[in-house]
């Protein structure tokens, strides 16, 4: 039985609105989904869809510098700003934190602030701690743009916006006329927390989330709901009839030991097989962040199948990174 979900994920940004956007409500970085407005968001996407269309806007970043600073590992996030900071004309500096001071004792501000100094205008950061971005926005120079890239469990803005357009690419409807079930580990999913800021933004009709109690967040009984978004920790009832299954990474490296029986029994009860997807929409299209665990959330017919978008995903990343960047430093 689906039960309302009154509390969304925590959001434990701690960010405030005047940090991302300028008195006169202009975009100055992103930071997160989370209260920003509906025609920013489609106008993100909208832009990310012309460079899709084959819209090119190559010397709009012409010497500016774009720093890519990661103090945790990525493949698609990093690798298509590069991408979408190289399209765009602008210099890149690709940052190490294996490799740099910081192994040496370096705080994230200092090294920013260093960075900085050689005449670097925007930085693409994903760091491990929750709200992390906060305290290097609050302390960056006026001049400086910086976009989140994921912060431990917090947000994924750019996450958040490919998903949205690779949804209305598929759909071709009203957000208000779609079934979403997210499956996995909400607990511990930045991106689910930037889907659902999202979704909720762009007026989804229907939300469920799914996943065992202990990667859930907490429930209380009683009537109402947040945005419509229902929770159960059954799968078979989360996907009956939804027109979107978008499924989370297990997070076993933000995980206390315990949190789940096993791989096999995850499999079992939330790992999406197709025999369990022909519960969904005949057209149900599914959806996953990646890096996928194949064989634990997701069956490998499914994730290669007709109805899969991933690799939709990561290719519609470049656009929305490419609007993004354009957006904050053009």
């Amino acid at each position: 039985m689906m039960t309302p979900l009154h509390n969304s994920p925590p959001d434990t940004t701690g960010y405030k609105s005047e940090l991302q956007t300028d008195p006169q409500g202009v975009l100055h970085h992103l930071l997160t989904l989370d209260g920003l407005s509906r025609a920013t968001m489609v106008r993100l996407m909208d832009r990310a869809q012309q460079f899709i269309d084959g819209e090119e806007a190559p010397d709009a970043l012409n010497g500016i510098a774009i720093c890519t600073l990661f103090f945790e590992p990525s493949t698609r996030t990093r690798l298509s700003f590069q991408r979408a900071a190289q399209r765009l004309g602008a210099d890149v500096l690709n940052f190490d934190a294996a490799t740099s001071s910081t192994t040496k004792g370096e705080s994230a501000s200092d090294t920013l602030k260093n960075i900085e100094a050689m005449g670097v205008r925007g930085f693409v950061i994903r760091h491990h701690e929750d709200g992390a971005l906060n305290a290097l926005a609050a302390s960056a120079d006026s001049k400086t743009r910086i976009i989140n890239a994921g912060d431990g469990r917090s947000a994924h803005p750019t996450q958040g916006l490919l998903d949205m357009l690779t949804l209305r690419q598929a759909k071709h409807v009203d957000f208000s006329t779609l079934k979403i079930a997210i499956v996995g580990d909400l607990l511990h999913s930045r991106v689910a927390r930037s889907d659902l800021h999202a979704l909720r933004i762009l007026g989804a009709g229907e939300i469920r989330v799914c996943g065992p109690a202990a990667l859930l967040p907490p429930v209380e009984d009683g009537g109402g709901t947040l945005h419509g978004c229902l929770v159960t920790q059954d799968l078979d009832e989360a996907i009956e009839g939804v027109d979107v299954v978008m499924m989370l990474r297990l997070q076993r490296e933000r995980m206390e030991q315990g949190l789940i029986t096993s791989l096999d029994d995850y499999h079992r009860d939330y790992g999406l097989t197709e025999a369990r997807l022909k519960r969904a929409a005949s057209d149900a299209v599914v959806m996953h962040p990646g890096p996928i665990n194949r064989g634990v959330e997701i069956d490998n017919v499914v994730a290669d199948g007709p109805q899969s978008l991933i690799l939709k995903q990561v290719a519609n990343g470049v656009a929305v990174r490419m609007a993004v960047l354009e957006t904050l430093l053009g």
